[in-house]
């Protein structure tokens, strides 16, 4: 027997004890203990599916149930309220089913999943991934965008990163390994963490996708002087802080440097920034008008200066004295 008509057959015994939930325990496992072999038995003559041949697992355990000669109205009989939900799960699983079966002979396979199970492999390192960079999102105060590394703490070591991506990788390949937990709530706290990590990787897809359209700024660290330079500070002629000011190259191109945003001296935190150009933060300007700190030297050093004509009257030319 293949892995696929195991997966099959447990999936459908684990449903029909599920549909018997309301059963004492003893009865129930009676009713389930020659199951596996029957299911077994049933998929061997072919023809299709469990569901295709004996109907979905609720109303097989109604039919356990009427064989046994139990009283109907327990829950998960088709009567109940939970049996209708079950029905209408089940109905919504066999739809899948069919769609299974018909989109298998486009990618070359009897059905799909047969495709989707070779690729298990490569969702166990892809789930580790996953795993550890929403963990460095979740659990690192920075809030600067997260690189392609899990880091923590911000620039933290790039070996720290890969040696956590790696067992994370490791944990999740082991996961894989062992299959789906027995239990019916780990089982669903496992499916539930998988759909998060689905969702995630949509949402962190388009997050880089924005990050990698946005404005073409030329990004200046190259030059090593400007590798530390977080924020601009333009003063004009008069020594008078510019704010709100905007830097471009020769070609248009604007010219950004560091994170539009602001680090809090007391307590260390980033903030982002409301201004529309340099400086990021005015109030950390490094010279203040009238303050104690001095001005620019630039701004202070003397203008050389030409000696002003004398005046002179019209028709006289003034001529300095010459040497014999």
């Amino acid at each position: 027997m293949n892995v696929t008509a195991q997966d099959e057959i447990g999936g459908y015994v684990e449903e029909v004890r599920q549909a018997l939930g309301g059963l004492p325990a003893a009865t129930r496992e009676e009713l389930l203990e020659d199951l596996p072999e029957h299911l077994a038995e049933v998929l061997a003559e072919g023809g299709g599916t469990l569901v295709e041949r004996l109907g979905s697992p609720s109303a097989y355990a109604a039919e356990l149930i009427a064989s046994a000669g139990i009283a109907t109205g327990v829950p998960g009989s088709p009567s109940s309220p939970g049996g209708r939900f079950r029905d209408l799960r089940d109905r919504a699983g066999e739809a899948t089913r069919r769609a299974d079966v018909r989109v298998g002979p486009l990618l070359g396979y009897a059905k799909a999943s047969d495709f989707l199970i070779l690729l298990r492999p490569g969702w166990w390192v892809l789930r580790g991934y996953l795993a550890a960079m929403a963990f460095a999102y979740v659990f690192d105060d920075n809030s600067a965008p997260l690189g392609l590394l899990p880091r923590i703490g911000g620039s933290g070591s790039e070996l720290v990163a890969l040696l956590f991506l790696g067992a994370a990788v490791v944990g999740s390949i082991w996961l894989g390994r062992r299959g789906e937990p027995a239990g019916r709530m780990p089982r669903l706290l496992f499916r539930a963490g998988t759909v998060a990590l689905a969702i995630y990787a949509v949402v962190g897809f388009f997050e880089a996708d924005g990050y990698s359209r946005q404005s073409g700024s030329m990004d200046v660290n190259y030059v090593s002087q400007y590798d530390g330079v977080q924020d601009v500070f333009v003063y004009d002629g008069q020594g008078r802080l510019v704010q709100n000011a905007q830097l471009y190259d020769q070609w248009g191109n604007p010219i950004q440097f560091g994170e539009p945003g602001c680090i809090d001296s007391a307590t260390g935190n980033w903030s982002a920034s409301r201004s529309l150009g340099y400086p990021y933060c005015p109030e950390q300007a490094p010279f203040r008008n009238g303050g104690a700190t001095p001005s620019p030297s630039f701004l202070t050093q003397p203008s050389p200066t030409e000696p002003a004509a004398s005046p002179s009257a019209p028709g006289v030319v003034n001529a300095s004295p010459s040497r014999e």
